[in-house]
């Protein structure tokens, strides 16, 4: 099968070879010749110039003939081919290979890619950072760009996909940057969706000085977590073929052309090949990346769209470096950043790695909105790289081509052998508790500045999620510091715009936070001391506003109104009232509280002369939404949520992480005290309510059960099956039967309360957001009589084979229908794990 060009402009013919040239234009060589340049008697500069990484092999390499075959090896250096007549009719070598360098084409390319903070719909905004990119590649030296999945428009359209407006104004902005002086020169790679033969597409449009090269659309839709693409576009499924498409007339006076090619195919310069990836395709498990490697492709491209989750990082520097280790190559790979206007914040982590190396790594947590990132790499290491690996030869041999796009343009200059090459480096991971001061923090300075508020306002209860989120507004206004102080002046005029004073520089952290957060201890006739002097001293070392008050009057005002109207008194548990009355109690305080806050960040800053109001953060962690212990319309209803999606176990490592980098010492006591509501009366003016009695589990239980319900995608029985094994050693089979019966009770009958859920910061896999992560229903039959009856027959065939050696079980109390908990029987995942 001969490989099918589409030829865009008119391509220059190259210097001819003589007829024993190969058709990569490498000339042969007889065995025994000296490798010497021949004006300096010394080892040629191509030898000496060799990236140690890249040398694998070398000296069984320079003994072989040099045949230039594919897959064979690289064959002769330009510097030492011997000079053939011209011969009439010769055209210049197929691309995609190793090249042609007769003419003295050069080696070295540099190419860039970026981290975008994109906004969804911000078509304005999008425009100038993507110019804003490619002007920053070209001051580089590079002569090719890449930039994030779906840039154009931004990644979180949602349902707007399916708007004509959207399509339209996608190629209004793309008519821009064809027309801009700034994408002369070089060859841009931008991201929108497309419309072709009635059918939406989420493409690359590739394009060079006013020419469209390639339109490629995505071939593999992320489906799954967050993802909904298949919802909006169609995969592309065609492979290794393409269409003509038709431009819209806006794009045709531009570009001179009436169809461009659509579809699979790869772009063919004077000096390399270059095939696209887009997100998704990376993670499956054939990725166009392999067959385009084994058919001569040397610059592989992916366009992500990919969120944070805590500890993903590695999957998806470990997939590249894999690509490029298998099949040798270079990968530039590129993310959009921030909140485009949702749970999700975009991680950036662009990157350029080379031969299973990493080349350029960009940041994963930043306050720049355009971060743009280069390497200037030898394409002759990637064809050397793969000349050995005789696996990969034997499979390109027998590899389909793809079509290929002429594109007469080269990245490399033709005197490039001074060009310093990029060295291999190390990836810097952060650690988990790292990444939660960092992304979340980046996440509140997007959601603050894009909704034009003049702060934050937060519940400050004295407990460790409440500190959490503050210590998240404090890492925030130290990240929006150093932004300053290093010069960002988008940073500085959207710090101005905020706190409202043109002429505002921040000083330190401590007197920013004072100006962009307000905390509030909502005291009650059963709060502790204690717990109002630790919120109070938090408060005061990381300097925000801070407002003391009691409810005690609206929630007395309230059961008022209700005694008025029944004539009945409902009356705390300790004090003779039933259940009913005790929880009702509990929830007007926490119901009162909710709309106190937002009636003080409506009106604080008015009372204090400014203008302005302020977003009411919510601080319930992702276990407690899992289990529903939460009430309704409470301080955990709020307008965002920063520490939503991330489990109490975290949070502990997070506020200690902030306790020894922030020089918060406040956290120390806060860290050492038990988990409490406060919504119950004092015994002795002490604590009497702790949550992990409230919840009958503990918090690193709640985690285990969450990662096997939504991870490991359990049910009841499947659930008992796995913690069985999981838990041997710490529980009989009888034990782990109620503890799973009593989580699923209690998780179905709160179900319902995720239908309001705060929008929280993604970042737990197994998060029970049912916005569009963890779909399922919110009306459950909590008794699960089939399931629970698997899992009752199980147990009991069980019990008469295994002997637990373990301390007596304590004695049981009823709880959910029925089901038999055993109480304060506490196992934590750190004691099963060890």
């Amino acid at each position: 099968m001969k490989t099918a060009y589409l030829t865009l402009g008119e391509g220059k013919a190259e210097s001819p070879r003589h007829p024993g040239c190969t058709p990569w234009g490498r000339c042969g060589m007889k065995r025994g010749t000296a490798l010497q340049d021949p004006a300096t008697a010394a080892p040629p500069r191509w030898v000496a110039g060799l990236q140690p990484w890249a040398r694998r092999g070398r000296a069984s390499f320079l003994r072989r003939r040099g045949r230039g075959r594919a897959g064979r090896g690289r064959g002769l250096p330009p510097g030492l081919r011997r000079p053939e007549p011209a011969s009439p009719g010769r055209t210049r070598a197929a691309p995609g290979s190793a090249r042609d360098s007769a003419a003295g084409m050069g080696r070295k390319v540099t190419v860039a890619t970026c981290a975008l903070n994109q906004w969804a719909l911000d078509f304005e905004g999008n425009l100038q950072r993507i110019l804003k990119s490619i002007e920053i590649a070209k001051c580089k030296g590079a002569r090719y760009r890449l930039g994030p999945e779906l840039e154009i428009c931004g990644y979180g359209c949602w349902d707007h996909y399916y708007e004509s407006d959207t399509l339209l104004h996608s190629l209004q902005v793309l008519a821009a940057l064809l027309e801009s002086p700034v994408t002369q020169d070089i060859i841009c790679d931008v991201g929108m969706p497309v419309m072709h033969r009635n059918v939406r597409y989420n493409c690359r449009v590739i394009f060079l000085n006013r020419r469209i090269l390639l339109i490629r659309p995505k071939m593999a839709l992320a489906n799954e977590g967050n993802y909904r693409e298949l919802r909006w576009f169609t995969p592309w499924s065609r492979t290794r073929q393409t269409e003509e498409y038709f431009l819209p007339r806006m794009l045709q006076s531009l570009t001179k052309q009436e169809t461009v090619p659509f579809g699979d195919a790869v772009l063919a310069t004077r000096d390399t090949c270059i095939g696209s990836e887009i997100c998704e395709e990376l993670w499956t498990p054939h990725s166009p990346h392999v067959d385009m490697g084994l058919d001569g492709v040397e610059i592989f491209t992916n366009a992500s769209g990919s969120h944070h989750v805590l500890r993903k990082a590695h999957a998806r520097v470990d997939l590249v470096t894999m690509a490029t280790t298998k099949n040798g190559g270079i990968y530039l790979l590129a993310n959009q950043k921030g909140c485009d206007g949702d749970r999700l914040y975009y991680d950036g982590c662009a990157l350029i790695a080379m031969n299973g190396h990493i080349l350029a790594q960009g940041s994963q947590f930043s306050l720049d909105d355009v971060e743009v990132l280069t390497a200037t790499l030898d394409l002759e290491d990637v064809r050397s790289y793969r000349a050995e690996i005789s696996s990969r030869n034997l499979a390109a041999s027998k590899a389909s081509p793809y079509p290929r796009v002429k594109v007469d343009f080269a990245l490399s200059s033709r005197e490039d052998l001074l060009e310093p090459l990029s060295e291999p480096l190390e990836w810097k991971y952060h650690s988990p508790a790292e990444e939660i001061s960092l992304g979340p923090a980046c996440w509140l300075w997007d959601f603050l500045r894009r909704s034009q508020q003049a702060g934050f306002f937060l519940p400050l209860s004295g407990g460790v999620d409440s500190a959490a989120t503050a210590c998240l507004v404090y890492s925030m206004c130290r990240q929006v510091c150093e932004a300053v102080n290093n010069g960002n002046q988008e940073v500085l005029a959207d710090v101005r715009t905020i706190v409202d004073q043109l002429d505002y520089t921040p000083r330190d952290p401590r007197e920013l936070c004072g100006r962009m957060l307000t905390t509030c201890y909502m005291a009650s006739e059963n709060s502790s001391r204690e717990t109002r002097d630790r919120a109070a001293e938090l408060a005061r070392q990381i300097g925000s506003h801070h407002i003391g008050l009691d409810v005690d009057p609206a929630v007395k005002a309230v059961v008022g109104i209700f005694s008025l109207a029944t004539g009945k008194r409902p009356l705390f548990a300790v004090h003779g009232g039933s259940r009913r009355e005790n929880l009702a109690l509990q929830n007007v305080q926490a119901r009162i509280r909710m709309v106190v806050a937002y009636l003080f960040a409506q009106l604080s800053l008015w009372a204090r002369g400014a203008r302005g109001g302020l977003l009411v953060l919510g601080s319930a962690n992702v276990d407690e939404s899992l289990l529903g212990y939460l009430t309704k319309y409470d301080c955990s209803s709020a307008d965002i949520n920063p520490i939503g999606g991330i489990s109490k176990t975290d949070l502990r490592a997070f506020v200690h992480f902030c306790l020894e980098h922030f020089q918060l010492p406040a956290l120390q006591g806060i860290l050492a005290a038990p988990a409490t509501a406060e919504l119950e009366p004092l015994a002795d003016g002490r604590v009497s309510q702790t949550d992990e009695e409230d919840m009958g589990m503990t918090y690193a239980d709640l985690s285990v059960y969450g990662r096997l319900r939504k991870v490991a995608k359990t049910g009841p029985y499947g659930m008992f099956c796995k913690l069985v094994s999981l838990w041997k050693d710490v529980c009989s089979p009888r034990q782990v039967a109620d503890k799973v019966r009593w989580f699923f009770c209690k998780y179905s009958t709160n179900r319902h309360k995720m239908t309001t859920l705060t929008p929280a910061y993604h970042a737990e896999s197994y998060s029970p957001d049912d916005n569009r992560f963890d779909l399922r229903p919110f009306l459950y039959n909590t008794s699960w009589p089939w399931q629970f009856r698997c899992i009752e027959a199980q147990a009991s065939r069980l019990r008469s084979r295994v002997t637990v050696g373990l301390r007596s079980c304590p004695a049981a109390v009823p709880t959910c229908r029925g089901v038999v908990l055993p109480q304060r029987w506490h196992t934590s995942l750190h004691q099963v794990t060890g």
